[in-house]
């Protein structure tokens, strides 16, 4: 492999600057409730009583088919800064408070596991706590 200055490589590759996609909050929570809503039966795991675990065990946390895994299968969420599908990474990504994020993946809220269009209805709560109750029911 040759190395070379980037500024030489101009004349042979066709360099741009790549370009970050930037979204605001509401669009990212937008987003990740159209991707759960787009296989509303799958079934996903959920964070096990997130609100038990010690802020850096709790930042830490994910789980394999997940609510956050399917936001971080998406590429323009990726692109955007999405980093991982850890817990901590989704509060700072998705710009929401902890008991937030609890509301949508933690298990205390209806188990193991959640079909991905009760985790849109969260998300979209959270999204819009004002129409709490027309996504969860509540009155």
């Amino acid at each position: 492999m040759e190395h070379r200055p980037l500024s030489e490589l101009g004349h042979v590759a066709d360099l741009k600057p790549s370009q970050k996609v930037v979204l605001s909050k509401r669009e990212r929570l937008d987003r990740w409730a159209e991707l759960l809503e787009r296989d509303p039966e799958r079934v996903l795991r959920t964070l096990d009583e997130i609100e038990w675990k010690p802020k850096a065990v709790r930042r830490a946390l994910r789980a394999d088919n997940s609510a956050l895994t399917v936001a971080l299968d998406d590429p323009v969420l990726r692109e955007a800064g999405l980093l991982s599908d850890k817990f901590g990474d989704a509060v700072d990504f998705f710009q929401i408070s902890e008991h937030d994020a609890h509301i949508v993946l933690c298990s205390c809220h209806g188990g193991e596991s959640m079909r991905a269009e009760e985790a849109a209805r969260r998300v979209r709560g959270i999204r819009s706590p004002s129409l709490w109750s027309l996504y969860f029911g509540w009155l």
